[in-house]
């Protein structure tokens, strides 16, 4: 990088690249804001999905907040899958990474579908009471991933790499409302349209059994 910087007499500093990105608007399509800080006084949960055997919808459940950059700033989303069909159940944008959306998002799954166990990573939304609390009122087993060990939580990293790169990237929002509506229409698409390599090539909602007529 010095040698091709002195090779085309640009000699430019660290900041000041980033400050010309920020004029230009220009960002990377790398990780942004971390979202799965733990806190030191939730109780964390042992990984219970270790050699089980997925057999069946409905079975196991999972979750994550990943961020979605706008033009300016960022929202954050959740959702909510069955690891089996890979049918997205349930998910919301929020402008902050409190726990109240997410208990919110779990709260309208369980209202109307159960799993035998819900899985996360060790984020604080996860682990607090909140959230926790409505898994046991529903007898749900509770399992999270081990710390810094995405794959034990892979189906929904796969879904988030999706999403990403095809819809998110493709797309310059500029609020909230705008990135709600087009991520509306991409689960929709996801669930009912796309097919899965995994899936033998059908849809989510093919093996999850909600095919509309």
């Amino acid at each position: 990088m010095s040698n091709y910087i002195l090779l085309h007499h640009h000699p430019c500093k660290r900041h000041e690249i980033r400050w010309i990105y920020e004029q230009l608007g220009l960002h990377s399509v790398a990780p942004g804001p971390h979202t799965s800080k733990p806190h030191p006084e939730h109780k964390v949960y042992p990984y219970l999905l270790h050699d089980v055997d997925i057999v069946r919808p409905c079975q196991v459940f999972s979750t994550d907040i990943t961020y979605i950059r706008l033009r300016r700033g960022f929202v954050y989303l959740i959702a909510v899958i069955d690891w089996y069909s890979r049918f997205v159940l349930d998910w919301q944008l929020s402008i902050n990474m409190e726990a109240d959306f997410c208990i919110e998002t779990l709260s309208r799954v369980l209202a109307h579908s159960r799993c035998d166990i819900f899985n996360t990573d060790q984020g604080s939304q996860f682990t607090s009471k909140g959230f926790t609390e409505v898994l046991k009122e529903h007898g749900i087993s509770i399992s999270m991933d081990g710390k810094g060990r995405w794959v034990d939580n892979v189906f929904v990293e796969r879904l988030w790499r999706s999403v990403k790169y095809e819809c998110v990237y493709l797309h310059d929002w500029d609020s909230v409302v705008v990135a709600r509506e087009a991520l509306r229409a991409y689960f929709q698409f996801y669930n009912y349209e796309r097919p899965h390599q995994s899936l033998a090539g059908h849809t989510p909602a093919m093996i999850h059994g909600r095919i509309v007529h």
